[in-house]
């Protein structure tokens, strides 16, 4: 879907512009797929598993860009591009069309300041408006600042899946299933 773009303020005073990813935006989704994978453990990808085209990213673009009920939001800060936060439906199944996850990462260097807070409440803001009753996303469990920012969203723990990702050291995370309701 296409979402009018807004201007917002972060904690320090920077203007933040969120605006629906478009297919000209598929270069610096790459980089930035690549580069937060490498900066933390909480993503569920290693950078080089990230191998889409270019010409994949910018199919996948413009078919949430088409989708009457998926965003891709971006958020920009002195025209650069630091951070998504996606809205997906579960499909077009009637038994599924109330919920929605959501998923958010910044580049390491913007989080903290509130944008993360700015890009989610948007998007949930959406997700009601657009007749979804439950948001839902998954997190590593040893992600403490995000688990407190979902919580104090409204999000609520409802399971834990233990070992859900097994890094390269051998350790192990668990992740937690949030929800919130609408």
């Amino acid at each position: 879907m296409q979402f009018e773009p807004v201007i917002r303020t972060d904690r320090s005073g920077r203007k933040i512009l969120l605006r629906s990813a478009e297919p000209e935006d598929a270069a610096a989704l790459l980089r930035y797929l690549k580069e937060t994978a490498r900066e933390t453990r909480f993503l569920l990808r290693e950078p080089e598993e990230i191998n889409l085209t270019l010409e994949q990213e910018m199919r996948f673009i413009e078919s949430i860009r088409d989708s009457e009920r998926d965003l891709m939001l971006l958020a920009f800060c002195d025209g650069r591009h630091i951070g998504n936060c996606s809205l997906m439906s579960f499909g077009g199944k009637s038994r599924l069309r109330h919920r929605c996850e959501v998923a958010i990462a910044l580049y390491m260097e913007f989080c903290g300041c509130g944008i993360g807070r700015l890009m989610l409440e948007t998007v949930l803001a959406e997700a009601k408006r657009l007749g979804f009753e439950q948001a839902e996303l998954t997190v590593a469990a040893e992600n403490p600042r995000a688990i407190a920012l979902y919580e104090s969203l409204g999000f609520a723990e409802y399971a834990r899946l233990p070992k859900q990702a097994k890094y390269r050291d051998g350790s192990y995370s668990d992740s937690l299933w949030m929800m919130k309701q609408l």
